[in-house]
């Protein structure tokens, strides 16, 4: 464990997480890293779509704070000036500005979070710059991505980030345990919509459903069109708060991953739900992608489908074993302790990186690298 350090994250949500994933693993990272005897200060810009479904007002393991816009952001230029380590989150509203100001008035180590690595990089391809743009990337001391693999390499050379590191999301195992409670559905799927992962829950749930009409399924998330033809047998939930997440796994057989488009042309991109099943030892069936396997051991830890004839024969089966050996995967190395062992070793590295170039060059060099010069 490193000495105690002043931590600043300016994330797109910790208070609620209405519509998103980020407010999840920021929660697990940030109470795990302040549990090692670490200061937190956590600025959220306050809109009301996410003031409406707060759902974590007043975390206890770190100070939480809200701003209004870009000029009140600037009431904490002290904070963010002397912490230790300052993160910028991906979709951070105007967060190629925050970014910039970050870099402004910080004086230690800077961070991107990228928990959308895929998204963000497909972005940067058609030249959309919502929250970052290339020179950014080459100005933060660290890239922290949701996604490892390949990618990493493609940060650092065509990107130019002095250092891209994995920081895939986890999983806290004392909110997420094995819960003694009555199974109310043989598949599960929890997850807000979305167009690309709309096919492959129409061929891993909706079809196994249609032809299994004495089973039931469920589909747990927003933003789902009215239009979606859902089989009688298929439950709909519009939002199930972190806080019953556990009891929701627990309550499935089987619960199902569907990972978004980006994400497995990219691979290497778990999600957060993944670690989260796992460690209640719910057997997860999910779709395929490079680097899964090094996550989990197909057919020992994890059941990999590509058509709906996989999980009918599946579900016909009983996988308690399963189960527990994903369980057991997460607590050797998906916890949020681990992830915050990890962050804590990308400081310690980045300092050093940091600490060997004198400051005025090392302010040179982000304020050449920001402008684009």
């Amino acid at each position: 464990m490193s000495a105690p350090m002043r931590l600043v994250v300016l994330g797109l949500s910790l208070s609620s997480s209405w519509g998103n994933g980020h407010a999840t693993t920021y929660r697990a990272l940030l109470s795990a890293f302040a549990a090692r005897g670490h200061d937190v200060l956590f600025l959220e810009r306050d809109v009301p779509w996410y003031a409406e479904h707060r759902d974590l007002p007043d975390p206890g393991y770190c100070r939480l704070a809200f701003y209004s816009d870009l000029n009140d952001l600037r009431r904490w230029s002290a904070e963010i000036a002397a912490a230790d380590a300052v993160i910028v989150g991906s979709y951070v509203p105007d967060g190629v500005q925050v970014g910039r100001f970050v870099l402004d008035v910080a004086e230690h180590v800077t961070a991107f979070y990228d928990i959308d690595t895929p998204l963000t990089l497909a972005k940067l391809e058609r030249g959309e710059h919502d929250y970052l743009t290339p020179d950014l990337i080459r100005a933060y001391d660290i890239y922290l991505s949701f996604t490892g693999g390949p990618t990493l390499d493609l940060i650092e050379t065509r990107y130019g980030s002095p250092a891209a590191r994995a920081l895939y999301c986890s999983v806290d195992p004392d909110l997420y345990r094995v819960l003694d409670i009555a199974k109310r559905w043989d598949l599960s799927y929890l997850g807000t919509y979305s167009p690309d992962r709309q096919p492959t829950l129409e061929h891993l749930l909706i079809e196994p459903a249609r032809a299994l009409p004495s089973m039931r399924f469920v589909v747990a998330g927003p933003k789902y069109p009215e239009d979606i033809d859902w089989p009688a047998n298929v439950e709909r939930i519009d939002h199930v708060p972190p806080a019953e997440h556990a009891a929701f796994y627990n309550a499935s057989r089987f619960t199902l991953n569907v990972t978004r488009a980006d994400m497995i042309k990219a691979g290497w991109s778990p999600s957060v739900r993944l670690f989260e099943a796992a460690a209640t030892a719910t057997p997860i069936i999910s779709d395929v992608w490079p680097g899964i396997g090094s996550l989990f051991d197909p057919d020992h830890e994890i059941i990999l489908a590509e058509r709906s004839d996989r999980v009918i024969r599946e579900l016909a089966r009983e996988h308690l074993a399963l189960g527990r050996a994903g369980r057991a995967r997460v607590l050797r190395a998906h916890t949020s302790s681990h992830r915050a062992a990890e962050l804590e070793s990308y400081f310690a590295e980045a300092a050093l990186a940091v600490g060997a170039v004198p400051f005025v060059q090392n302010r040179n060099r982000k304020e050449t690298l920001r402008s684009g010069v």
